[in-house]
């Protein structure tokens, strides 16, 4: 017990937390007043647990309900721990949270085959409908939104990030648009109403591929807008525009130059591109989240901007621009956990208690990962001709303007 008493020292430079240990004694942490955030330790297995990798067994010990917050929310924890370490003050603590770590030979070299791919895609997407509409908005969008007005609702920002990407594809009627990793079809759908577009949406997941269709059918656009279940890597084109939306996230490093050979090769000379990834800052390391990797996403990797413009240029993609969205996931998994929340009741009678511990502490985790570590959003926009696009960038201005008109 002494060691962890020794990591908390360390590791809470701001706020206060008191420690109830399982004998029934406390010890408190920090330069906060009173007791602050009390946690309660079910027994010392789970100090043992934490000592050997914080950044897995915390989760786990409070899915298992061995790790309890007393006087507030596993995000308020998360917050006092990561929010006394943040990524732009150099994380002091962050060394020691990080044990657990994946082995970085071991990750730089493990393959997402397709085998693999789909069977970590159907790990997390093929869950019940239910669940996902119990916190996304009507669209369906589990990813990043865009707050022009960190006050919009979830369903104005998730349609202004619509607006968004479509005003960087520069589209025209007519063209062919890919959608790699469609989701339960949004993007394409949205795409083909507001720019007169046909668009070929491909995914991995069973599931979202039949919401996808239903959905193109009941709009009456499914001979201009197809779903099909089918690897990135198999697609025949060519496109005029790609578009990739929380997608890359799951191509894995070692795969990066491939996925980007690929899009170039489906891409048609003057053609555009636009990836919409979550990434880190800084530099990204060899390995995933422990807790994430294990219980969320199987497979996955955030990258580094460096990460993603070196695999793209190698691939002579060129990179006519980039935005980095800081604070807009926080505000999106925020409303997430909010809706999550007010709806655990049903959730627990969906699937069980555990279950729902375990969704808190993600999406608690992500909302602290964009607010204080290296967690943030990128779009990048793509060309194969340097004078595929305008000069400026005042066409994405305008035509953004004009989407959000029209709604």
């Amino acid at each position: 017990m002494a060691l962890l008493e020794n990591l908390l020292e360390k590791i809470i430079s701001n706020g206060r937390l008191t420690l109830i240990l399982p004998g029934g004694g406390k010890r408190s942490f920090g330069p906060g007043e009173g007791d602050g955030l009390r946690v309660r330790m079910a027994d010392r297995r789970v100090a043992l647990a934490i000592l050997r990798n914080p950044r897995l067994a915390v989760g786990e010990a409070y899915m298992d309900g061995r790790l309890e917050v007393e006087n507030g929310t596993i995000l308020d924890l998360l917050k006092l721990v990561v929010g006394s370490n943040r990524w732009e003050d150099g994380g002091k603590g962050r060394a020691k949270l990080n044990k657990g770590k994946m082995n970085p030979v071991r990750a730089l070299f493990r393959r997402n085959w397709r085998k693999e791919s789909r069977r970590n895609v159907a790990h997390h997407y093929d869950l019940s409908d239910e669940l996902y509409e119990t916190f996304l908005d009507p669209d369906m969008q589990y990813s990043c939104a865009y707050y022009t007005d960190p006050s919009n609702s979830l369903e104005q920002a998730q349609l202004d990030k619509k607006a968004h990407i479509a005003a960087k594809l520069a589209l025209k009627p007519g063209q062919k648009v890919l959608d790699i990793g469609c989701g339960w079809g949004g993007m394409a759908l949205y795409l083909n109403r507001v720019a007169d577009v046909d668009v070929t949406g491909v995914t991995l997941s069973e599931h979202q591929l039949a919401v996808a269709r239903r959905r193109a059918k009941e709009a009456g656009v499914e001979d201009r807008v197809r779903f099909e279940l089918i690897d990135y890597r198999d697609v025949e084109g060519p496109f005029d525009r790609i578009v990739s939306v929380g997608m890359f996230e799951h191509v894995g490093l070692a795969h990066f130059d491939e996925f980007f050979a690929k899009c170039r090769s489906l891409l048609k000379p003057d053609g555009v591109m636009l990836l919409h990834t979550i990434g880190k800052f800084g530099k990204a390391g060899k390995s995933s989240d422990p807790f994430v990797a294990k219980y969320i996403f199987p497979g996955g990797y955030l990258p580094s901007l460096n990460d993603i413009t070196s695999a793209s240029g190698r691939q002579r993609l060129i990179t006519s621009d980039i935005e980095t969205l800081r604070l807009h996931y926080a505000l999106t998994v925020r409303e997430w956990l909010k809706r999550f929340t007010a709806a655990r009741p049903k959730m627990v009678r969906l699937y069980d208690e555990r279950f729902c511990r375990m969704w808190e502490f993600y999406l608690s985790g992500a909302i602290v990962f964009f607010e204080s570590g290296s967690g943030c959003n990128y779009q990048l926009q793509y060309i194969r001709e340097r004078s595929a696009l305008p000069i400026t960038r005042d066409y994405m201005i305008e035509e953004e303007r004009r989407l959000r008109d029209l709604g």
